[in-house]
């Protein structure tokens, strides 16, 4: 058996599905490690993550709780590219570095740990931490449509997050392995099984 954690970075873009991908897995054994998880709980009352957000941006992102007012702080950081830059520089780092630690357990509960990270392909550092890229992938007319379903965001809203992503051609290319979330649940649990065969084999180091 081989040492170490085996890990898989699943990404996509908004409204891809990546959340129903993660719960699929999970429902087989994977191991979930979420980057969006780990963020909410650097930015609640007390995380790790609080006091630098107030020394940079000031108390009044900082909500009556204590947690990080993420609807002020969204709205920041989308009309300000600065801000948003000085966010993820607290950020990611913890994110990273929670990531890493969590997943070295991960080859002793699944063989392998998938990491959900909305930006693998734009941030550096999580790259580093997986063996394969794994994209969920859909029309954009869908992701669309289902980010204002679930979030209650704008059509230009879900755009706005779409530009700062890659394009799904560049997400496309960078894969290597691929989930098509366009037909049904079915399809898609067929699709994750397979996978899922073929992640423990790899992690486990048998055919």
């Amino acid at each position: 058996m081989k040492t170490g954690g085996y890990n898989i970075g699943l990404t996509g873009g908004i409204g891809s599905g990546k959340s129903t991908v993660a719960g699929l897995f999970s429902e087989l054994g994977a191991t979930i490690i979420d980057s969006d998880a780990i963020s909410h709980s650097l930015t609640q009352p007390g995380g790790a993550a609080i006091e630098s957000i107030r020394a940079v941006f000031g108390d009044h992102f900082i909500n009556a709780s204590g947690a990080l007012d993420r609807p002020r702080m969204r709205q920041l950081v989308f009309s300000d590219s600065s801000a948003r830059q000085q966010l993820e520089l607290i950020l990611h780092p913890l994110i990273r570095t929670r990531m890493r630690t969590e997943s070295e357990t991960a080859a002793n509960m699944s063989g392998y740990a998938l990491l959900v990270v909305p930006l693998l392909f734009e941030k550096d550092g999580y790259r580093d931490l997986v063996q394969r890229n794994l994209v969920v992938d859909c029309a954009e007319t869908t992701q669309i449509a289902r980010a204002m379903q679930r979030s209650g965001l704008t059509e230009a809203e879900v755009r706005a997050i779409m530009a700062q992503q890659i394009s799904r051609k560049d997400r496309l290319q960078r894969a290597d392995d691929l989930i098509f979330n366009d037909a049904g649940l079915d399809n898609l649990k067929g699709q994750i099984a397979h996978l899922h065969r073929q992640y423990i084999e790899a992690a486990t180091g048998t055919d």
